[in-house]
Parts: C-alpha cells; structure tokens; sequence
C-alpha cells in the first residue's frame, strides 16, 4: 500500500513538473507578407527567433507564417498584431496611408544614407515622437531597407525626362508623390503584387530595393535597372516595424520579457538594416548575371531630381502642421539623427 501510494505521489510530482514545463514554453506566431526565400524570412526574422530562443533555453520560440499564411492582407498586418491574430507582425506603416504621420519623415526623398545608420536613427527619433502612433503594439525594432532602385521592363531610367509617360510602382503614400514630382504616373501597391502587375503590362516598372529582387523574381521580368549614386542620399527608402501584442508580451514572465528586450532597440534595429543593406548584393548580382542592363544615375542628374522633389517635402510638413505636428522640426530631427549616427 505504501509503495502504490509512493508511486502515485512520484507520478503526480511528474505530471505537475511536466505541465510547468510546458507552460514556460511559449511559441509565438510571426506574421509577414513575403516568402521564406526574401532576407526579411531567412536573414532577420528567423535568426531574431533562432536567438531569442537560445537564450531563454527554449522557453520561447516561433512559429513563422510567411506570404500572409495566416490570412489577411499587407495592410492588414499591423492591426493583426494590436488584435492578437498574431503574436509578432513584420510590415510597413507606410501601407496605411496616413495612420503613422510621424515615421513619414524618414522616407521624404533623398532622407537615407545607409540602411544601419538610417535605422538606429529611426529607432531613436520613434521614442521622440512616434510612441503614440504606435501605442497599440509593443514595438521590437524598426528599420528602413536599402536605396530605392528603378526596375523597368522596357526603358531604362537615366534623366529626369525619362519619367514621362511611365508608370511606376511606388510602396507607399510619399512615394508614390514623389514619383509623381519626377513626371511618372504613380501606382500604389504592396510588393507581393508586382510581379502580375509588370506581366500583365500595368505598370511600366516599379521602385523596391535589390534585396526584395529575388523573392519576387523581378530580374527575370524586367530588362532594365537604374541605381543612384551612392555618395548621394538614397532616392527613398521605406520605414518598417516588428511588432509585438501587448497582450502576449504582457503575459511574458519577468525573465522572459528580458529575453524580448535585449532584441529590441536601437542595436535590434541597426542590425536589421545592415541584414537589408548586405541582402542587396546577391539581388543586385542576380540581375548582373541574367545579364539585364544597369545604369547607376550620377549626382549631378540626382541634384536635378532632389530639386524636383522639393514640393514633396514642402506639402508634407503642411500636412503635419495640420494635425497638430511641428513638420519642419520633424523633418530636422530625422536629418540631424540621421547625420549623426552616419558619422560614427
């Protein structure tokens, strides 16, 4: 009798020792609109979850839903994290015109000069003025990719007067005006949608950065490209967030948030734009050997275009202005954070 009573309290012990275990180990849904191949999957994603669970040893993990596999839209990802659809959600604020004011002012033209310091910059000017536009996530990090390239099916861009009659995708609201100022036909879409749209002769070209090339196959669509100068500000970038519920972060143990802090910030964040600025040499270098044309646009062609591009700017802190927002001291800020982390 005693030993049937031992047995049963060991095996009860087990059980309870087994169900903690499980409780501390969370798996987190991620959530994003491009496929496993793309860098934001393979190189920023997957080893930010890679890491996160080496240090908690195994407590937290992930489990990745790619190329919307969980339902939805691009657009849709951001409320997706603030509901709780997902856990974590990698997208562009920029998706949702007008939502996230603030964040605008680092993809004004001719605002990025690389993606690492462009970034932290980004990090920091968040914490400033963007917290409560993002009031509704937790956020991990945000980032910006590399220099805006132009892709185009059937007539390279070297001038300004080349814009004429074209019409080119373009990621997000301030984008697509600028498109606009240099002369094109803007058309907004997610990137997801731009292979069908250049097959089916919709648009012309689009403007994305190498690194997004091959996950979308671009290269073998398009016939010509046109970078610019790389000693000059990038023509545009795009701000992106990795976002965490509140909700889940919230019920994170004490030394598990710790874990979800330590890969977040401004470090988290100029990490992931050196991944996005190191993903464009195998983009670009894929368009190279398929033997496509490539033109690099020199400064002297770019002063004209940032003259162009001037009215961009202007009507942009107009705007802000409007919602109760100091636009130019917006714009100054991103500039100066952004010199500042360059020259380090």
């Amino acid at each position: 009798m005693k030993i049937r009573l031992l047995m049963f309290v060991v095996a009860a012990a087990l059980f309870t020792l087994s169900g903690i275990t499980q409780a501390q180990e969370i798996t987190l849904k991620v959530h994003h609109f491009l496929p496993p191949p793309s860098p934001a999957h393979a190189r920023l994603i997957t080893p930010w979850c890679e890491k996160i669970t080496k240090e908690s040893a195994g407590k937290l993990k992930c489990q990745i839903y790619p190329a919307m596999q969980l339902g939805g839209t691009p657009p849709q990802l951001f409320d997706q994290a603030k509901d709780g659809v997902a856990d974590i959600v990698w997208t562009l604020p920029g998706y949702t015109a007008n939502r996230f004011p603030t964040v605008e002012a680092f993809e004004l033209p001719f605002m990025m000069t690389n993606p690492e310091a462009t970034s932290r910059a980004l990090w920091d000017y968040t914490q400033r003025y963007s917290k409560n536009e993002f009031k509704d996530v937790h956020p991990i990090l945000f980032h910006v990719h590399g220099p805006g390239v132009f892709h185009m099916r059937e007539k390279q861009i070297r001038t300004l007067a080349d814009f004429k009659g074209l019409k080119v995708r373009a990621p997000t609201r301030l984008t697509n005006k600028l498109i606009a100022s240099m002369g094109a036909t803007p058309v907004g879409m997610p990137v997801p949608q731009v292979p069908e749209a250049l097959n089916k002769g919709v648009i012309d070209g689009t403007v994305i950065p190498w690194e997004v090339v091959p996950a979308i196959k671009v290269h073998e669509i398009v016939k010509f490209h046109s970078e610019t100068d790389p000693k000059f500000p990038a023509f545009y970038t795009s701000v992106f967030i990795f976002g965490m519920n509140h909700a889940k972060y919230n019920s994170l143990s004490p030394e598990l948030k710790k874990v979800i802090d330590a890969n977040s910030g401004p470090e988290a964040s100029a990490w992931a734009g050196k991944v996005f600025a190191e993903a464009d040499v195998p983009g670009r270098k894929m368009a190279e050997d398929r033997k496509n044309t490539l033109y690099t646009i020199p400064a002297s062609e770019l002063a004209l275009w940032r003259k162009a591009a001037e009215p961009v700017q202007i009507e942009w802190i107009k705007e802000v202005n409007r919602r109760d927002l100091p636009g130019l001291a917006l714009v100054e800020s991103a500039q100066a954070l952004i010199a500042k982390y360059t020259r380090k």
